[in-house]
């Protein structure tokens, strides 16, 4: 593997935590292996590695763009993945409201009924 997939194995293990990751690795097969490493070195690799803004800015860029752009499936993952970037839930709200400003009222509040539900499931693990 290259430098970069390495690297981007390590940002993504410290951002979703091994237990997704080792999930979605287990899970991986022929077709999709090229994807998933493509994913690894671009996504995480390069943009998640960048320190040129902080997890936590990251985080809530994140989601705001997945909720802008109606690709919902992955807001989940990146709402858990809060708790280790620094993002509080009221970043999360914040971002949400420039997608309803920006992109659409709709699309942010279908994201924020996923993250209410997660943040509550989350905070239920905790005690």
């Amino acid at each position: 593997m290259t430098d970069r997939y390495e690297t981007g194995m390590q940002v993504r293990r410290r951002v979703l935590g091994d237990a997704h990751v080792d999930r979605a690795e287990a899970a991986k097969g022929d077709l999709d292996t090229p994807f998933q490493d493509l994913i690894t070195e671009s996504a995480w690799g390069t943009v998640w590695a960048s320190d040129a803004i902080t997890p936590r800015e990251r985080s809530m860029l994140t989601l705001a763009l997945l909720a802008a752009t109606g690709n919902f499936e992955e807001v989940e993952m990146h709402v858990r993945a809060t708790a280790r970037t620094g993002a509080s839930p009221r970043d999360v709200a914040e971002a949400f409201q420039h997608v309803a400003i920006y992109a659409g009222v709709p699309r942010a509040n279908h994201a924020l009924k996923i993250a209410k539900r997660v943040f509550a499931e989350m905070e239920k693990d905790d005690v």
